[in-house]
């Protein structure tokens, strides 16, 4: 019992001490044995501790925006061996397709944001956010210029600097206006949540304006005439969504103004969504005539005026001005000052939007990468590297192969040149021996012959569209290439380097389509497939639904949004101001 006694005080002597988790090591040394206990927090272990990090330095990471490519990369990121920090003027991520439907309370503004520090808070890793905005990029010393967002009564401006190690740009884009004169002071974009709630609020101020007494009866009609400008798939939603929002809900409202309601669509091209299949478009084109919504093609836009627009029209060459109350610009995307000044900085002055290579680094900056409405990928031409590629293949230098000598690199060609896979398919062709047998080659090339087998090829490349589902894939492979760098560094996984030695650390960033939709009102969406599936009507819109809902950044805006419908197909949308 004395033994036991002697357990059972030393036990409690043991659990009663506040330092809880100690270590008990027992090391054999020449047959005899050596106890020890040793505390995870004593002096002599933390500075053991430190001593072995004080080896590891973290790379730091800066993530300029918390759009659909700034947050794709952010969730899909768990390397712990990075500290990151955030900038942006926006502390959310906005599920920007919903936007046309909080114009017109389809879906509340809170539903479809989350807070940028809820999706980044349980990381393995430092993060770090500053609601600010980058005014300028300094590549010599790898910094970024930043200044905060807030007005003046919170204490002025203030500006501060960001070091980094690498840079990833994913500051999405503005509104384009192509230097229209008016458009900035008198029109309304569609690119933010403050813009969708702006527009919500000045539809309402048009009928309730337009309902006071001494309002004649024409200017009623400049005062509910809303002109949309633009005929890509942000346009034609918000056209639909206002021309039912109009009719299932403020004409309950607002009876004795319905008639004066009028919408017209301005588009400069031949057709309205001419991103689309052809089925799509004309189905949209008609279904808008039958709901009463003028399209106009052909109209391109001049001047905007506080109370009419003025187009121009192709069909005839005449100006022509139309009053209206409220204009919507939707006409495509346009860079950012920072991001035009950075392409001054490293010599990219005749481009639209920044460059990258195939693995979304800005070109001429090893430590730079760009994804998402900012940038294109300029994907390399076959033609440029075609004496490399050949010399791959030529192993022997003998300036003349055979067809089957090309199984070797034909993977790589295939992964690095993604454009011949797209030539294979339009010439429904099995694989690129085939390509090259169906040349007048006789089983034999030389590097005259291989050049003409593949000068078609360059001619099927083509600009990523800049949409969400894009910037999204790009955010994610650029996490996943940040969380495999050190392996890839060791252990190269990408195609051959044709112009040099080795292969590159990645695989090339790829695309992969998987649909797109086009929302046309009256519950009846346009959808479009991979494998040149089409779809219309009211089974595509629930289709769209279930599409979005899953697509939400967390439970709680897929939530809001499923509860935002529910609400709707029951009470009617939300006519208030507020």
């Amino acid at each position: 019992m004395s033994g036991y006694r002697f357990y059972e005080r030393a036990s409690r002597a043991y659990y009663s001490n506040p330092r809880l988790y100690q270590l008990l090591v027992v090391c054999s040394v020449s047959g005899g044995g050596l106890l020890a206990i040793s505390d995870q927090n004593s002096p002599i272990r933390s500075a053991f501790a430190d001593a072995g990090h004080a080896d590891i330095k973290k790379k730091k990471v800066v993530v300029l925006g918390t759009g659909w490519a700034g947050t794709s990369f952010l969730k899909n990121l768990k390397d712990p061996s990075y500290d990151v920090k955030i900038v942006s003027p926006r502390n959310y991520f906005a599920f920007t397709p919903l936007l046309p439907s909080v114009t017109n309370g389809t879906v509340e503004s809170r539903s479809i944001v989350e807070p940028i520090r809820s999706i980044v808070r349980k990381k393995k890793f430092d993060v770090d956010f500053k609601e600010a905005e980058c005014y300028k990029i300094d590549t010599e010393n790898r910094k970024v210029y930043c200044r905060s967002t807030k007005q003046n009564n919170l204490g002025g401006v203030e500006e501060f600097t960001v070091d980094y190690d690498y840079l990833v740009i994913a500051m999405g884009a503005r509104s384009n206006t192509f230097n229209t004169p008016g458009v900035v002071e008198h029109a309304h974009f569609l690119k933010e949540v403050e813009d969708a709630q702006r527009i919500r609020r000045t539809v309402i101020d048009c009928f309730e304006r337009a309902s006071l007494p001494s309002v004649s009866e024409e200017e009623k009609k400049r005062i509910l005439h809303f002109v949309v400008v633009g005929g890509g798939p942000t346009g034609v939603e918000f056209a639909a969504e206002l021309h039912d929002f109009v009719n299932e809900d403020l004409a309950k409202l607002y009876p004795k103004l319905k008639e004066h309601v009028r919408i017209t669509l301005l588009e400069a091209g031949d057709h309205i969504l001419n991103m689309f299949d052809k089925r799509i478009t004309v189905f949209a084109e008609e279904k808008f005539a039958r709901d009463g919504i003028d399209v106009k093609i052909g109209s391109m836009v001049t001047k905007v005026a506080e109370k009419e627009i003025c187009t121009k029209e192709r069909s005839t060459g005449q100006t022509v001005s139309i009053p209206y109350g409220m204009v919507v610009w939707s006409t495509g995307i346009g860079t950012r000052p920072v991001v035009m000044d950075f392409m001054k900085q490293i010599g990219q002055t005749n481009r639209r939007v920044l460059a990258t290579d195939e693995w979304l680094r800005v070109e001429g900056c090893d430590n730079i990468y760009a994804l998402g409405d900012c940038a294109t990928i300029n994907q390399r031409k076959v033609m440029e590297d075609i004496s490399a590629i050949f010399s791959k293949a030529d192993k022997n230098n003998t300036g003349h192969l055979k067809v089957d000598d090309f199984k070797e690199v034909i993977k790589d060609i295939c992964e690095r040149y993604p454009q011949v896979e797209i030539h294979l398919k339009k010439k429904q062709l099995k694989n690129f021996l085939q390509l090259l047998k169906n040349s007048d080659a006789n089983d034999e090339l030389n590097i005259e012959k291989f050049k003409l087998a593949l000068s078609e090829v360059d001619t099927q490349m083509k600009n990523l569209p800049a949409t969400a589902q894009v910037a999204a894939q790009q955010g994610t492979y650029l996490a996943d290439c940040f969380n495999r760098m050190e392996l890839c560094e060791k252990n190269p996984e990408g195609p051959l380097r044709f112009r040099g030695t080795g292969r590159h650390r990645f695989r090339p960033f790829r695309y992969k389509h998987l649909g797109q939709f086009a929302p046309l009102g009256g519950e009846q969406t346009a959808a479009q497939l991979p494998g040149d599936w089409v779809s219309i009507g009211h089974s595509s819109q629930w289709l769209w639904y279930s599409v979005y809902a899953s697509k939400q950044v967390s439970w709680r805006t897929r939530y809001l949004v499923v509860s935002d419908w529910g609400r709707r197909f029951v009470f009617g949308r939300d006519s208030s101001r507020i």
